[in-house]
């Protein structure tokens, strides 16, 4: 019998690395799992990102689930108490706000899985992911393979000149890179 000391606790999962490494495709695939073991869901992502589509979190292979696009957070914490399980793709385009928002839900026992990349295009901390990845329960580290040599790449290199920290775009725009590769490939600029 379910009694409150029964009462299964929320967790935060951080899945996280550089473009093109399957964030989105591996927050897609655990979205899926819940939802085939018959568990709620809600999916978000800002509205900043509509690359592939303004209500969809797409993946760079087309993998794709229905989502909510928000301007903040807290839009989160609308939720209805039925929700187990909130999914959140790009999370480095938030505000710091998140942090407190997927704290809140873990406390009403909702898992709250959420994709970012962990650094910008200069290879710094990219938003609220640090702290993010400091709070979660799980961190999973996904990688590219470098376009240049064929190892893990850990890094979004941006192709395009413009210094502004956020470009939404996809391979015409970025490029996966290994530590070495990419330290090469800045140098050279």
């Amino acid at each position: 019998m379910f009694s409150e000391n029964n009462k299964k606790s929320g967790c935060v999962e951080v899945i996280c690395g550089s473009m093109f490494s399957g964030k989105t495709e591996e927050l897609i695939r655990r979205l899926r799992r819940a939802q085939f073991a018959n568990q709620k869901i809600a999916t978000f992502k800002p509205t900043i990102d509509n690359r592939y589509s303004d209500v969809e979190v797409v993946s760079h292979d087309s993998h794709s689930i229905i989502s909510k696009p928000i301007s903040s957070p807290s839009e989160m914490l609308e939720i209805g108490p039925d929700v187990q399980v909130v999914g959140v793709d790009e999370a480095q385009f938030f505000d710091e706000s998140i942090v407190d928002v997927a704290q809140t839900l873990a406390g009403r026992g909702v898992r709250v899985i959420i994709a970012g990349l962990d650094t910008d295009f200069l290879g710094k901390p990219f938003g609220p992911m640090p702290n993010l990845m400091a709070i979660a329960e799980d961190v999973q580290k996904v990688h590219a393979i470098c376009v240049k040599c064929g190892s893990l790449a850990n890094h979004s290199h941006r192709l395009s000149k413009s210094h502004d920290l956020v470009v939404l775009g996809e391979k015409d725009i970025y490029e996966p890179l290994c530590r070495d590769c990419y330290n090469k490939a800045i140098a050279s600029e």
